[in-house]
């Protein structure tokens, strides 16, 4: 059962990425991201003032940048998702793992929205990603656990150095103090790509998260300023650049078990 002192959690840590060809590239920095029961915004409203859902304050959420992207409940939408890509799972709770609108700007590149069954162990997930040109898609996949492989066709597109192919393959474990998230973008079962994010789980507390306001000052939109900061200097080294093609429909891909799985 939630209560309200887990209505609201904090992750901080790093997110790293690598490029292994056509030549290699890296680059890492810190984040912060929410993690909010859905079903119970309004215990996470009072957690903090310096927290708030569907208003102004210094760290914020808000229904319609998720989802079905309304003013609604947020559940049918995440329920739906996992029921079109043909997982039938039981979501006791699900908690969504994003990042924070910061005072007046919000960009969340990956949303994760995590299933927990009756036992309080993750069954499900959804990988919510956003490109920069206002557009996203979901991936879906059934865990096994707190640590759970799984692998699906990339369908999306989210850089114009990357092509529109290949497999994601992805690993995650989500702990009560901690999470992991590794992401490899495979061509030919050859890695081009890899991506990672390590946190940890705290309580959102008033203290830690004016510490992050003055830490991070730029907050998310230091994520979108280091996006295309990271996308200039590939174009700098020559990276062959991707049009971009027509968003895929709006269901869910299937992440299937395995690294390979298809």
């Amino acid at each position: 059962m939630t209560t309200r002192a887990d209505a609201l959690l904090l992750h901080q840590g790093w997110t790293t990425h690598w490029r292994f060809t056509p030549f290699k590239s890296s680059f890492r920095y810190k984040v912060c991201l929410i993690d909010v029961d859905i079903d119970h915004l309004n215990e996470a409203d009072c957690q903090s003032r310096l927290f708030g859902v569907e208003k102004s304050a210094l760290f914020s959420f808000r229904r319609d940048e998720h989802g079905a992207e309304e003013k609604a409940p947020l559940r049918p939408w995440a329920e739906a998702q996992f029921r079109d890509a043909g997982i039938d799972i039981e979501c006791e709770q699900i908690r969504l793992v994003t990042f924070p609108r910061h005072l007046f700007y919000k960009f969340a590149p990956l949303s994760l929205w995590i299933a927990m069954n009756d036992r309080g162990e993750p069954a499900g997930i959804l990988y919510e990603v956003r490109n920069t040109f206002g557009e996203r898609h979901v991936y879906a996949a059934a865990l096994d656990g707190a640590w759970s492989r799984h692998s699906a066709p990339k369908r999306f597109h989210v850089s114009p150095f990357f092509a529109v192919s290949g497999r994601y393959a992805f690993s995650v474990r989500y702990e009560a103090d901690e999470l992991h998230l590794g992401v490899t973008t495979l061509e030919d079962g050859q890695p081009v790509h890899s991506a990672t994010l390590s946190t940890t789980i705290t309580r959102a507390t008033g203290s830690r998260l004016a510490s992050i306001a003055l830490g991070m000052p730029l907050s998310s939109l230091g994520v979108t300023i280091g996006i295309h900061w990271e996308a200039l200097k590939l174009w700098v080294k020559g990276a062959r650049y991707h049009r971009k093609p027509h968003a895929p429909k709006a269901v869910p891909t299937l992440a299937g078990k395995g690294r390979d799985s298809n």
